[in-house]
């Protein structure tokens, strides 16, 4: 079973056909500490071999490192995946809770530029806008992402962290493919507004950090003091003090679910994550972050795990009760807006 490739899914009328997880490359060179190099290429064709296409990266990891690294794993395979990156957003090195957002035209074409350099490839799959700038209308920031569409650097266009109204407003001017959010068993604010949004107008869902950035896996309970000084983790409130005691405890209903069907917590939580595409009725694609093949082969297993109504039920109150908040300034994201 572990050995099956996953299924395929098309992303969002008229996109791409992937399979239905994809793989979060972040953690690869950025955010997480400390990655074996070795180890995260090693995951990267585990990935492949098991039917995921959908490698996700951004310009901000690791400031353009991430990108390199990937390169020579894309080009190896570049007619078997789909390669999406982003722009918009810079953290300083000495200020990692700070994010500097842009999304002008100018600065636009120099990172679509800069990426296409990094990747050492032609034409980027899937272009994400990572962050809103709130002083840049979401329609003149998509015209020229839509620019970069007819020009042939871009073949599809995705946003992340956008309400349902920007959304809507974007889609009036190009297709948008994708919409990429935090979403979870630890985070469901978009289903109030993006979601269905996104299911009227055609547009995937592309869940990220799934696994509440391993916190629903349990492989730590306290970033404050489970996790090395450069983790980005020990900068989210909900990972650190008080609730992370009040959260860890929440785990306890994925753990019987997960006894119940003899698997792994993180296999529970992908499993709800996939089992959104058939409650709301659109394609959803999770990009559970790994370094590891070992941790590939079981998220990727997820896809095939079916949740009862019965787990469904005991799992469902579980988002109202988190405590903390999943950035320290929540106004770069849709909740921070909606």
């Amino acid at each position: 079973m572990t050995d099956s490739k996953i299924a395929k899914v098309e992303l969002g009328t008229g996109g791409p056909e992937v399979g239905v997880q994809g793989l979060g490359c972040m953690g690869m060179s950025f955010a997480y500490g400390p990655a074996d190099a070795d180890e995260a290429r090693a995951a990267l064709e585990r990935a492949l071999e098991l039917g995921v296409t959908l490698y996700d990266t951004a310009d901000v990891y690791g400031a353009g490192e991430n990108e390199k690294f990937l390169s020579p794993f894309f080009k190896a395979h570049r007619d078997e995946l789909v390669i999406a990156t982003k722009f918009s957003m810079t953290i300083p090195p000495d200020e990692p809770t700070k994010r500097i957002i842009r999304n002008d035209a100018p600065y636009i074409r120099e990172a679509v530029e800069a990426s296409l350099r990094r990747l050492d490839v032609d034409v980027i799959d899937l272009y994400y806008m990572h962050r809103r700038d709130v002083n840049v209308p979401i329609e003149e920031t998509v015209g020229t992402m839509a620019e970069l569409v007819r020009e042939g650097k871009v073949k599809h266009l995705g946003l992340s962290e956008v309400t349902g109204g920007e959304l809507r407003a974007a889609q009036g001017v190009h297709p948008i493919a994708a919409v990429q959010s935090e979403w979870s068993l630890f985070s469901r604010d978009i289903e109030a507004g993006v979601v269905p949004v996104a299911r009227e107008l055609g547009v995937a869902l592309v869940p990220y950090s799934p696994l509440g950035r391993g916190f629903l896996t349990g492989s730590f309970a306290n970033a404050d003091t489970d996790l090395t000084a450069g983790d980005f983790r020990r900068h989210q409130p909900r990972y650190t003090g008080d609730n992370a005691a009040a959260n860890a405890a929440l785990l306890e209903p994925v753990r019987v679910v997960a006894d119940a069907h003899g698997v792994s917590l993180g296999q529970v939580a992908l499993a709800w994550a996939q089992q959104q595409a058939a409650v709301y009725g659109l394609p959803v694609v999770p990009i559970p972050g790994t370094t590891k093949a070992k941790r590939v082969t079981e998220n990727t297993a997820a896809t095939r795990i079916v949740l009862s109504d019965a787990d469904l039920g005991l799992l469902e109150p579980i988002a109202a009760k988190v405590a903390g908040d999943r950035y320290s300034d929540m106004t770069f994201t849709s909740a921070g807006r909606e």
